[in-house]
């Protein structure tokens, strides 16, 4: 009995050393936002990478997904005669919950595995303490660009795949539903309020906080060799995958909760 207990004691206090570092990764990272040098560069290259190469990924993945949610809506509402409802169900779950979090758990694929590949990759081959020795910060600039950019590029790349589930949605409902489609329009904009807009788009900001952090953090603390390169990528992956479903859940509740 004590064997056991001991062992959980350990596991969670090496849960809550892990948050500790984590929080402290995260305040260093925010104090470099005042102070310079900046690095522009590195700023505009991970916009482009985070955002502008994501859209493809993005919008393909909101399209089939707001016409699957068009057909299963209609499926289940036919029972209760109510397939009317299916632009407004197609809207506001799209905009509340599928479009971000689908998005962010997208981006937690692409970006954040790429990001911790990359820093992983850079600590192994000395390229850090290269930078050390250069005089550069290392958080300021790989962390700092990563972080910020994925944050203001998230709710962009949200409010795109949005309004593509939408399209994605009205494209199945007026080819293969036999919905209007003025009227399928109309029902969309008047059901959609702009706390609905608001809540995508601050989710979007934090999930691509989070989804950039984790693989900052795991990339700057991965162990030598490429089983550590490979440990990092799979690990910033799944903290930003559940640390995102996490966060939706808190955020959705303090806009939503009644």
């Amino acid at each position: 009995m004590m064997r056991f207990l001991a062992s959980l004691g350990a596991a969670v206090l090496a849960m809550f050393a892990a948050i500790g570092r984590v929080v402290i990764f995260t305040a260093q990272t925010l104090s470099h936002l005042a102070r310079p040098p900046f690095y522009p560069r590195e700023f505009g290259h991970a916009l482009m990478q985070i955002g502008y190469f994501s859209l493809p990924v993005v919008g393909l993945t909101a399209f089939f997904t707001g016409g699957a949610l068009a057909l299963q809506i209609y499926a289940g509402s036919a029972r209760f005669s109510a397939e009317a409802v299916v632009p407004q169900i197609v809207a506001i779950g799209m905009v509340r919950e599928l479009g971000p979090v689908l998005v962010g758990l997208m981006i937690a694929a692409r970006v954040t595995s790429s990001i911790a590949a990359e820093i992983a990759t850079m600590k192994v081959t000395e390229q850090i303490d290269a930078l050390v020795t250069l005089s550069t910060h290392p958080m300021k600039y790989l962390t700092l660009p990563r972080v910020l950019a994925a944050t203001l590029m998230m709710p962009v790349l949200v409010g795109v795949g949005d309004v593509i589930g939408i399209f994605g949605g009205y494209v199945v409902g007026t080819q293969r539903l036999g919905f209007n489609a003025s009227a399928y329009l109309q029902n969309t904009a008047d059901f959609l309020e702009v706390r609905d807009v608001v809540s995508s788009l601050v989710k979007g900001a934090v999930f691509g906080f989070i989804a950039a952090l984790m693989g900052c953090y795991y990339g700057m603390n991965s162990a030598r060799g490429a089983m550590g390169v490979g440990r990092a990528t799979k690990g910033s992956v799944v903290a930003a995958a559940v640390l995102i479903l996490a966060a939706n859940f808190l955020l959705t509740e303090a806009f939503f909760s009644a």
